[in-house]
């Protein structure tokens, strides 16, 4: 599925560049990408062709509106909708949100009800095809592998007291997308954006990647595209220093005490190696710093440097024992709530490099900013600053190598 997905994507592209190179508008179709890969192997469903002829789904549309409206709404849900959970029913809260001058929170009901009406959709249909014999299944993009497919038929397995209800399976629908739609594609961007500013370094990779295509005469198995160490080294350097997630937020359950790595001096001038945070605190954890701590990863903490993970790593960056579960990096987060999908998303950025490298290449065309929100976008520096989009000058292969 992973494979199919690059291909669709890599012939449209090359389409386009046929005549020539052509600015092309990467975000738009790393987007696109991640959508499809995420619906196919998350539950057996196919957004988007990946054609040039674009119609796009409601469920990709409510899902581009999703983090903008829930960042503009981080307050009022922080002072004002959490404590309002405990006024009347949920129907009732429901229709009150027609009464408040807040159009946001009218967008966001929006939003919710088309991801929650297209999640019900799917399930019902997976459900019903798996009940009749698993005919449609098999015969569907995933061929029944989907993570989906999976839980259903292992939830109609499962003893009565175990079982997940309708509403817990389906819920996952929209939380698998959200989890992996936006940060995927803004990581695959910003490779990308890199990759066309360091041209020995996508030529390196290139080479990589066609060595590995020869060997195993076609698609790489995923063994080998796992452990190709370049690939591996690109897609690390670029989280490490580029997290798409700069910042998590958590609220204490209970009085804590934080031990600190190193000692701080508070406001007061006491120094202290230690906080007391108390319950019911809200607390902001930035994932970059850790990333970019020069005590931890040296001076040259701020530099793209992919080379810096084909060696041993520092000694320092080994004893800190940092708690991430993606490598000595915090940018899949740490501990219970830790990101679960890590895997799947490095997979999805190695298999679409591993796709498009082969046939195209990526200069740049334009500058390009990089909007500091929930999540980084990139923007055209001299535009607006707010619409998401990354043009790159793309070309084939077989033409830059004739020019040069």
């Amino acid at each position: 599925m992973f494979h199919d997905v690059a291909q669709r994507l890599q012939n449209s592209l090359v389409n386009q560049t046929i005549g020539g190179p052509k600015e092309i508008d990467m975000v738009f179709w790393m987007g696109r990408a991640a959508l499809e890969l995420v619906g196919r192997n998350g539950f057996g469903y196919s957004f988007d062709d990946l054609s040039e002829e674009f119609v796009e789904h409601s469920f990709s549309s409510a899902l581009k509106q999703l983090v903008p409206l829930a960042f503009r709404l981080a307050f009022l849900r922080m002072f004002f909708l959490k404590p309002s959970l405990k006024i009347g029913t949920p129907a009732f809260r429901r229709r009150m949100i027609d009464y408040l001058p807040i159009d946001g929170l009218k967008k966001m009901r929006d939003v919710v009800d088309t991801l929650h009406e297209t999640s019900l959709e799917i399930y019902r249909e997976k459900k019903e095809a798996l009940l009749d014999g698993n005919a449609e299944v098999t015969m569907s993009v995933s061929k029944g592998k989907d993570v989906l497919s999976i839980l259903i038929k292992q939830n109609l397995d499962a003893p009565e007291e175990d079982k997940l209800t309708e509403e817990e399976i389906y819920g996952q629908i929209s939380t698998f997308t959200f989890a992996g739609l936006d940060t995927t594609s803004n990581a695959l961007s910003r490779t990308l954006w890199l990759l066309a500013k360091h041209p020995d370094v996508q030529s390196r990779l290139r080479s990589e990647i066609k060595e590995a295509r020869r060997k195993a005469a076609g698609d790489i198995p995923y063994d080998d595209l796992v452990s190709l160490p370049y690939l591996d080294a690109v897609c690390k350097e670029t989280m490490r220093l580029y997290a798409p997630l700069t910042q998590t937020m958590r609220e204490t359950v209970n009085d804590a005490v934080v031990p600190l790595s190193k000692p701080i001096t508070l406001a007061t001038g006491r120094t202290t190696s230690e906080l007391h945070v108390p319950k019911g605190t809200v607390c902001i954890v930035s994932l970059q710093a850790v990333n970019r701590d020069k005590m931890i990863w040296g001076d040259d903490a701020y530099e793209w440097k992919p080379e810096r993970w084909l060696g041993d790593l520092r000694e320092e960056v080994i004893n800190e024992k940092i708690p991430g579960i993606y490598t000595h990096l915090t940018t899949f987060g740490a501990g219970g709530r830790a990101c679960i999908g890590f895997r799947f998303s490095q997979l999805e950025m190695k298999s679409i490099l591993a796709g498009l490298l082969p046939k195209l290449s990526f200069n740049i065309s334009q500058e390009i900013a990089w909007n500091m929100s929930v999540i980084v976008v990139p923007v055209i520096a001299s535009g607006d600053r707010k619409t998401p989009e990354m043009p790159l000058m793309v070309s084939l292969v077989e033409d830059e190598e004739e020019g040069g």
